[in-house]
């Protein structure tokens, strides 16, 4: 394994200046989320240690959890071959998913009938 200074601007970021990020809890290896980050929030995080993603809706950056208290601490950092997606692996406090959910993904397609795997957290 060899190791050099890491320079977020490296990544392939779209016409937009962003690049999806997958969040996969460190410990279970659960896919969480997915949100966009551009080269300001890869530092932030990096920096930090908090994930920050930006919000193409709001044009913010955000912290997860910052409001709602249900924080992304960074466990590790990856990026895939391509340079074009970046996977977070973090230590979640509580749902990741704005519906109160442990996780975004948390519909399915089973023999062509939608079907929901888990309710709200309590």
């Amino acid at each position: 394994m060899t190791a050099q200074a890491f320079d977020p601007a490296s990544l392939k970021y779209d016409d937009k200046g962003l690049i999806p990020a997958i969040a996969q809890d460190a410990e279970s290896g659960e896919v969480l989320m997915m949100a966009w980050m551009n080269v300001e929030s890869v530092t932030r995080t990096l920096e930090t240690g908090k994930v920050t993603y930006w919000s193409r809706s709001r044009q913010a950056f955000w912290v997860k959890g910052e409001t709602s208290g249900h924080l992304q601490t960074l466990v590790d950092f990856r990026y895939d071959c391509d340079q074009d997606c970046i996977l977070v692996m973090v230590r979640q406090e509580g749902p990741a998913c704005h519906t109160n959910r442990r996780s975004c993904f948390y519909t399915a397609v089973r023999e062509g009938e939608t079907v929901e795997l888990m309710g709200p957290m309590a």
